[in-house]
């Protein structure tokens, strides 16, 4: 599959499925709403970490040098690291399902 299929794949998938797990539930009760979005935020860690890219810092600059035109909201490393981080709880939840659908893990333990 093409990498562009794969990051499309990635976030439609996390689109679905994060809506399905927050239902109405906010995630953030106060403050100005983040520009990038964090189903943008875990599409970009998915798919740095299936290229090997492990860090947010690397994927931070992974994305910001080859898909910026595709994340145009991506900002700085901060605006980038603080709602990665904020969101390991959904990530972890949403881990399993997505590693299933995408065939590399299977539904038993």
């Amino acid at each position: 599959m093409p990498l562009e299929d794969f990051i499309i794949t990635v976030f439609c998938w996390v689109e679905e499925h994060l809506n399905a797990l927050l239902g109405n539930h906010r995630l953030r009760q106060r403050g100005f709403a983040p520009k990038l979005a964090d189903s943008e935020v875990i599409t970009m860690e998915v798919v740095g970490e299936c290229l090997g890219v492990d860090t947010d810092v690397g994927i931070w600059k992974y994305f910001g040098r080859h898909w910026r035109s595709w994340f145009p909201e991506l900002g700085s490393r901060t605006t980038f690291a603080q709602p990665a981080a904020n969101l390991w709880v959904v990530k972890q939840r949403l881990h399993r399902p997505l590693l299933i659908d995408l065939g590399a893990a299977t539904g038993h333990h």
